[in-house]
C-alpha cells in the first residue's frame, strides 16, 4: 500500500513539472531568482544585466573577446540557453584604445528563445 502512495506522489510531481516552462538540459535554475518577461520570441531577464570585458590587437577582436566573456559567464551561471549574445536585450558596447591595443566592455540582459 505504501508503494501506491509513493507512486501517486511521483505522478503528482511529474504532472506539476510538466506544466512549467521547458528547460534546456544544462540550465542551472539560477535564472529563476530574477523576474522574466517575454518579448519578441524570447524570454528575458527584466532588470538584471551581465557584463563582459576583453582586449585585443583590433577593436573587432577586443569586442569579440568581451562578448565571449559575457556569454561564458552567463552560460555558466544560468545555462547555455541564456548565454547567447545574439538573443540578449539592452546591449551596450564600449571600446577604447588604438595602435594595436584595444579594450572593450559589454553589458546586456540575458534572454533565451521560447
Amino acid at each position: 500500500m505504501r508503494h501506491l502512495f509513493v507512486l501517486a506522489g511521483v505522478l503528482a510531481l511529474a504532472a506539476t513539472l510538466g506544466q512549467s516552462q521547458p528547460v534546456q538540459a544544462d540550465e542551472t535554475g539560477v535564472a529563476s531568482i530574477h523576474t522574466w518577461a517575454r518579448s519578441g520570441g524570447r524570454t528575458c531577464l527584466v532588470d538584471h544585466y551581465h557584463d563582459g570585458s576583453g582586449s585585443g590587437s583590433s577593436k573587432a577582436s577586443a569586442q569579440a573577446s568581451a562578448i565571449r566573456a559575457w556569454a561564458e559567464f552567463t552560460s555558466w551561471e544560468y545555462g547555455t540557453s541564456w548565454g547567447r549574445w545574439g538573443l540578449a536585450a539592452s546591449k551596450s558596447v564600449s571600446c577604447s584604445g588604438g595602435g594595436g591595443s584595444y579594450s572593450c566592455s559589454v553589458s546586456a540582459r540575458a534572454c533565451r528563445g521560447w
